[in-house]
């Protein structure tokens, strides 16, 4: 792991674990909503954290404990509907993945709502302040917005002869508009001209790489969430049309993208579980300060590399992570 100085903002409440037997109420079955913009196959092992963190704390399915799950399978339409529908169950939390923090938050305002990646809690208007969120919100930013100029300047010391870079956004993801502006407040520092290309689905896959290869564009930033579900897809369109890309998490790069960098969201669903617990032992989620990672993950994809004939600078492998030969 790599250690960048973002601070974390956390309290000896928050992080004095409690004992099982405290965080229980005598046979009494908790209800948790777990809602996200993707797949029950993409949130597979996120989930497993997750759960696992909740049986750490005496919390276990089927014998306390209740998730109701919904995903929206990379349509992001799907999300307000889908959090209508969980806030009316008589859940005790809701955890949402993302921008699914901001159709939670416009879904309720009395079941707490523990966020989970959220790239910009206040700046997205969910949360007051990270230390002091108020109302009904908790949880963990990703700081997407942060590291989205980072990721350029990774993809531009990886192809150091890329002068322009095409930024993969989609339409109905809130998060993206401002991280294309940092995107774009990057450029001119990095010498790169940036070509925002909006998509709305896997439909729109082949126009994406037709515009590439006319414009001549010479690499591709993929924001979290823009391939949706279609991951391994896409990446094998990269490759077929020799695009060198960069996306958010490790999953990319796993999936046959050149690089990934962010978060181990499988970590943050295990401190989740953290939030669910200070939760149903009463404390307010507006109390709990909202959480920043300070370690990043770096990995680089060496199979897809030579797929695309490129040579990553060993400087830059040495600083990663995980290199998948």
């Amino acid at each position: 792991m790599r250690l960048i100085g973002l601070a974390v903002i956390l309290t000896l409440d928050l992080l004095a674990t409690p004992l099982a037997a405290e965080a229980q109420e005598a046979g009494k079955v908790w209800q948790i909503g777990f809602l996200s913009p993707y797949s029950t196959d993409q949130d597979k092992s996120r989930r497993a954290a997750f759960q696992q963190g909740l049986r750490d704390l005496g919390y276990v399915e089927g014998k306390n404990l209740v998730i109701e799950q919904r995903h929206a399978d990379g349509r992001f339409e799907r999300l307000p509907a889908l959090a209508a529908e969980l806030v009316r169950l008589p859940l005790d939390v809701l955890v949402a993945h993302g921008d699914g923090g901001v159709h939670a938050k416009q879904a309720t305002s009395t079941i707490p709502i523990v966020v989970v990646a959220n790239p910009d809690p206040v700046g997205l208007g969910i949360a007051a302040s990270l230390a002091r969120p108020g109302g009904n919100v908790t949880g963990l930013s990703d700081l997407h917005g942060d590291l989205a100029a980072k990721r350029l300047a990774l993809l531009k010391e990886a192809i150091p002869a890329a002068s322009r870079i095409a930024v993969l956004w989609r339409s109905g993801a809130s998060s993206h508009p401002p991280q294309l502006r940092d995107i774009q407040a990057a450029a001119s520092a990095l010498r790169v001209t940036v070509f925002p290309l909006e998509i709305q689905g896997p439909h729109d896959f082949g126009r994406v790489f037709t515009t590439l290869r006319r414009e001549r564009l010479d690499a591709l930033d993929i924001l979290g969430g823009a391939a949706g579900v279609h991951r391994r897809q896409f990446a094998e369109l990269a490759i077929q049309n020799r695009v060198p890309t960069i996306s958010t998490t490790r999953e990319f790069a796993e999936d046959g993208l050149l690089m990934s960098y962010g978060s181990n969201f499988p970590d943050l669903y295990r401190r989740a579980a953290t939030y669910v617990d200070r939760i149903l032992r009463g404390t307010r989620p507006g109390d709990l300060p909202i959480e920043q990672p300070t370690t990043f993950e770096l990995v680089i994809n060496l199979k897809t590399a030579k797929a695309l004939g490129l040579t990553i600078p060993q400087t830059l492998l040495r600083r990663a992570d995980q290199v998948i030969q």
